[in-house]
């Protein structure tokens, strides 16, 4: 029997989400989201929506009542509202993952004890701490939040001893901690994927490039070594070994100067580095992670064509209404998320380039950069 699903977000990756659970009528029979904007985007293609907060205990009480299944397209949710309502409703993946993940602290902690190797890292609770910690890591080093994090926003690189402060002040008293910087050659992800009776999947490793530490690109597959690509490859696998819960995970690493791969984070959810697969792949990420949490047969993952993705974010100079994009090129796959307003490197949509005629990355990156002027984000 077709099951109602519940998601805890109802922004992009809410809207694919729903767009992918359209295709499946035999299995979700209706989806709706619990997020705080009204009209989301989600809820635009056909999804029913709680306005509320992600963390309104009473909100997710009432979405667990009315739905089969839970699953997240944010980590924002409240945890220990999740494991308490699991008597009524299927929660992947699991609160406790999503505890341990939401906490950067508890998520490298986890990792470090599996050993999964993650950069070097240690709890600071006041500004004495952080100093020691950078005669320990030195210069630079990442001061980060421990919690609500992401696109970069909870992160403050600190390059000298007179950053320290302005560092610390920058938090105004979030939890935090301090990590070792890895000088990268290039940042990789792999999504993952496990299904309710443990069947584990991966999708070939690829390369990502952020402008202002959001992603920009996302090159699929990745311009690694085998021998690279097969490690990191390897390391997602054992990640989701140990995880506990069904879904599609996005495993963000480092590939070091030495060729040697360390996690930087995971997101418990499915992931922008992947939206590639929407064409580049026999089965979606988003199609991937309904099926991992409905418990069926876990989807192929091999890449059928070398493709580009790439964000569209918010002109810098302005905020408000934005002129219409449209792109007719036969190998370009446009997706708008259908928000009104432009807001600085707000993420508004995406492309992906596809090589359908076996094109090579370069060519592709070629074409990327041919058509980067047409989908410029422009006032009305």
């Amino acid at each position: 029997m077709a099951k109602i699903l519940g998601i805890i977000g109802g922004g992009q990756l809410g809207m694919m989400l729903t767009e992918a659970a359209k295709k499946m009528p035999e299995h979700i029979s209706k989806v709706i989201v619990l997020d705080p904007n009204e009209n989301c985007s989600a809820s635009l293609v056909g999804a029913e929506q709680i306005v509320a907060d992600f963390k309104d205990k009473d909100s997710i009480i009432n979405l667990a009542n009315q739905v089969d299944i839970i699953t997240y397209e944010i980590e924002s949710g409240d945890s220990d509202v999740l494991k308490s309502v699991e008597n009524k409703a299927e929660i992947n993946p699991s609160p406790e993952t999503l505890k341990t993940i939401q906490d950067k602290f508890l998520q490298k902690t986890f990792l470090q004890n599996h050993n999964i190797p993650v950069p070097e890292f240690i709890k600071v609770d006041d500004i004495e701490e952080v100093k020691e910690g950078l005669k320990k890591f030195g210069y630079p080093a990442l001061l980060k939040a421990r919690r609500d994090a992401y696109d970069g926003k909870g992160n403050f690189k600190i390059d000298s001893e007179n950053e320290i402060q302005t560092a610390y002040d920058y938090f105004k008293g979030q939890k935090l901690m301090l990590e070792k910087f890895v000088p990268f050659k290039m940042e990789v992800s792999v999504i993952a994927s496990r299904n309710t009776k443990g069947e584990i999947k991966t999708y070939p490793l690829v390369e990502n490039i952020h402008e202002k530490n959001i992603l920009r690109e996302t090159i699929a597959p990745s311009r690694t070594s085998n021998e690279v690509s097969e490690k990191a490859e390897k390391i997602a696998s054992n990640t989701m070994d140990v995880l506990k819960g069904a879904g599609v995970f996005g495993i963000e690493m480092f590939v070091t100067q030495n060729d040697e791969i360390v996690i930087n984070e995971i997101a418990p959810r499915v992931h922008n580095s992947g939206h590639h697969t929407l064409q580049s792949s026999k089965t979606s990420q988003f199609e991937q992670h309904l099926r991992a949490i409905l418990g069926l047969d876990l989807g192929s993952t091999e890449l059928l064509h070398n493709t580009i993705m790439y964000n569209i974010l918010g002109n810098l100079d302005f905020q408000g209404e934005y002129k219409k994009i449209e792109i007719s090129e036969k190998n370009i796959f446009l997706k708008m998320y259908e928000k009104k307003i432009s807001k600085p490197l707000r993420k508004l949509g995406h492309l992906n380039i596809v090589g359908f005629e076996k094109q090579s990355i370069d060519e592709l990156l070629t074409q990327l950069e041919k058509t980067k002027s047409s989908v410029e984000v422009e006032s009305i």
